[in-house]
């Protein structure tokens, strides 16, 4: 038992930085990205990108994790999907990968960081500990539409992590956490 507090412990310790640069970066989306749009753009690849006051949910993953830690997940993806096209969702109907959106649906991002070993088991009962910075959830808006959010270091009066997300107005850092059910938590570890 001893052994495996010591193994969390050093896991969240190793986590700090990273999660920490993850929040900065999204952080720095706030006031930038001001409008939600999910419209299908044609990008540059790798290091692809839509105009930064616009985007969506996604955008706010993929920007935080590209300018925070060097990690571009439109080209993670895409090789991933290329390789493994089968064990991807096939919400859409395509018969092959797409640089320009298969990063920027959730359904995709969910699989893509489970495969890599990500995935934090969700638990019946939600506590608030189980959340780092830095930390990526996914959830399911109504009527059916998913969702992801960064989990931040700043905390609701009753120590519930705020998130920063774009779920319509541009992002923003909220107290959200607690609104729709969960789907994915995530903890980048490569």
């Amino acid at each position: 038992m001893k052994a495996l507090i010591f193994f969390l412990t050093l896991g969240i310790a190793a986590h700090a930085e990273t999660g920490a640069k993850i929040v900065e970066a999204a952080r720095k989306q706030i006031g930038v990205t001001l409008s939600y749009d999910p419209a299908y753009t044609a990008m540059d690849y790798p290091g692809g990108d839509v105009p930064k006051e616009r985007g969506v949910c996604t955008d706010v993953v993929i920007r935080a994790l590209r300018d925070g830690i060097g990690r571009d997940l439109q080209k993670l993806v895409h090789e991933d999907m290329k390789a493994n096209f089968a064990k991807y969702p096939k919400n859409w109907g395509l018969k092959g990968t797409d640089r320009n959106i298969d990063h920027r649906r959730v359904p995709n991002l969910m699989r893509f960081f489970t495969r890599k070993h990500n995935e934090i088991p969700i638990p019946k009962a939600v506590d608030k500990r189980m959340f780092l910075p830095g930390d990526i959830v996914t959830c399911t808006v109504p009527p059916h539409l998913p969702h992801i959010m960064i989990v931040s270091e700043r905390k609701n009066a009753d120590g519930v992590p705020l998130v920063i997300h774009n779920i319509g107005g541009g992002t923003r850092e909220e107290d959200r956490l607690g609104d729709f059910p969960l789907t994915g938590h995530f903890r980048w570890k490569h």
